[in-house]
């Protein structure tokens, strides 16, 4: 009944309001140095709340009915940042059940075997062998999980915007310093990546080392859109259409510049991480997501209402 109500307060109050849901991983089991991430449990729950009190739309269908004004009540997208293997093994079944239509935006220079810089890091402070990390000149000492996650946090902050070779640099410096192996692979490999794209879910562009643009020369930011662009071309055999600002805060992790290039990549739209929806008035390369971390369904769907009601 309660969801019934929303449903409906939904249809009134957010008409031709187009929410895009952004995802990184669905995980088997829950992690506990990654606690927003949703179990496959929790998101089996969430896409079935989403068929059946919102109209889930793919991307396309979306920013057609963007540009004819014609966007249905309680819109929806789901979309995905990065290439986890996960989205292809445990998400994608879940979104094939409920007849829900995705995108996935691939950062292509991690999907030949190596792993993103903040899972690496991230997959040191994880590790219980260890009671501290050398970090550079810092001695950290590893207590309870929220101690590893909140240490884990200030360190990934502090290295997020260094351009990405710096970033990889301290990195690969760090797993030295520590003798730590690597974990294995957990991003999507070409060949995970056509057969995603085979079971229907749309494929977009992350850059290639997934930098924050706004920190690199045009001319480094232009082959970062360029190049992801045309390798997902090339291994799909099909035109890749849409992209994901990494970080995407606009302003703070990309700026016009980025945006012109994106354009000019032959991009049809572009996704940022600002929260809010977007109408026909929105530009198609400054989409907003947004994706409401409940724990009940309850809680889920009012915050999904709740931002709909947000100013586009």
């Amino acid at each position: 009944m309660f969801h019934s109500a929303i449903k409906l307060a939904g249809k009134v109050l957010a008409a031709n309001k187009l929410s895009i849901l952004i995802y990184h991983q669905v995980l088997e089991t829950a992690d506990p140095m990654r606690p927003s991430e949703p179990t496959a449990e929790v998101f089996d729950w969430q896409m079935r709340l989403l068929r059946d009190y919102f109209t889930p739309l793919s991307l396309d269908e979306a920013l057609a009915h963007l540009r004819h004004n014609t966007l249905p009540a309680n819109a929806v997208c789901v979309t995905f940042d990065d290439g986890y293997i996960n989205n292809l093994t445990i998400a994608q079944p879940i979104l094939a059940k409920y007849g829900i239509a995705a995108t996935v935006y691939i950062a292509t220079g991690f999907s030949q075997g190596q792993n993103m810089w903040n899972d690496r890091l991230i997959h040191l402070f994880a590790d219980t062998k260890r009671s501290s990390l050398q970090l550079d000149d810092t001695v950290v000492s590893l207590a309870d999980w929220p101690d590893r996650r909140s240490k884990a946090q200030q360190w990934l902050k502090s290295l997020k915007y260094l351009p990405f070779e710096q970033r990889l640099a301290k990195v690969n410096q760090y797993y030295a310093q520590n003798q730590a192996t690597e974990q294995a692979p957990l991003m999507m490999n070409p060949a995970q990546l056509k057969q995603l794209a085979a079971s229907g879910i749309t494929l977009g562009a992350h850059t290639v080392h997934h930098p924050i643009l706004k920190v690199l020369p045009a001319g480094q930011q232009q082959a970062e859109i360029h190049q992801s662009k045309h390798q997902l071309e090339q291994w799909l055999g099909q035109r890749v259409m849409h992209f994901a600002y990494p970080n995407g805060g606009q302003g703070t992790d990309f700026d016009d510049t980025a945006v012109q290039l994106v354009k000019q990549a032959g991009f049809a739209s572009a996704v940022v991480t600002n929260w809010g929806v977007s109408d026909r008035h929105t530009p198609a390369y400054l989409l907003k997501r947004f994706t409401p971390w409940d724990k009940t369904p309850l809680a889920f769907h009012l915050r999904l209402v709740k931002n709909m009601l947000s100013q586009a």
